[in-house]
């Protein structure tokens, strides 16, 4: 199992380069392996990784195998799966689009396009702290229960998954979504839609 995790995480990892969700050495990604996690190393690069860029920590915090430091952003992927036990990928990224509204501080809440109101509900925004510090982790665990993707302020945006494709899926999707709000703003602004149409999508959820 952690053989064919730490494919995937690797897999993944240089998707998420290619598609310049994670430009240079910023970011990391995990996976929940039994009673432990799969956590890329701090300073590694999403879009190369190696076996040895992947570790294995328990839910202190503490190595269990591997020879590199974790991620300085463990504790926060650490958060998540304690709040959530379907989450078993974990995404953070400073994928451009997405991270623009971020650095806006702007949360992507405005309901405009059914699929993300399906999906997500809507895009919520946490608010600044240090990236590694505990502050960090308080600010935006406060939306780990309700959400399944959070804007960071100043910072970038974190995706929980119920597998390593479910979780890149949703980034791929949202980030396709913030784009296409910037482009809106360039040709008069998107349209809202009422809460009746709202409700309707939402409705469309007791059907999954």
């Amino acid at each position: 199992m952690t053989k064919n995790l730490k494919h995937d995480l690797i897999e993944y990892g240089r998707l998420i380069g290619a598609k310049d969700f994670s430009p240079g050495i910023s970011g990391n990604i995990s996976a929940r392996s039994g009673d432990n996690i799969l956590i890329t190393s701090s300073g590694s690069a999403n879009g190369y990784l190696e076996d040895e860029d992947i570790v294995e920590i328990d839910f202190c915090g503490y190595v269990v195998e591997g020879s590199k430091k974790p991620s300085s952003e463990k504790f926060l992927h650490i958060e998540f799966y304690k709040q959530r036990a379907d989450i078993q990928s974990v995404i953070h990224v400073h994928s451009p689009y997405l991270t623009a509204f971020a650095a806006c501080a702007k949360p992507l809440d405005e309901p405009v396009s059914p699929e993300i109101i399906y999906c997500f509900g809507k895009i919520p925004l946490a608010e600044y702290a240090l990236p590694g510090s505990d502050e960090l982790v308080k600010k935006t665990s406060t939306f780990f229960k309700d959400y399944d993707i959070i804007l960071m302020e100043n910072h970038g945006v974190i995706v929980g998954g119920s597998s390593i494709k479910d979780a890149y899926l949703k980034l791929e999707l949202a980030e396709g979504y913030a784009k296409t709000i910037i482009c809106t703003k360039f040709i008069g602004g998107a349209k809202i839609l009422s809460e009746q149409e709202v409700e309707k999508i939402y409705s469309l959820r007791t059907l999954r």
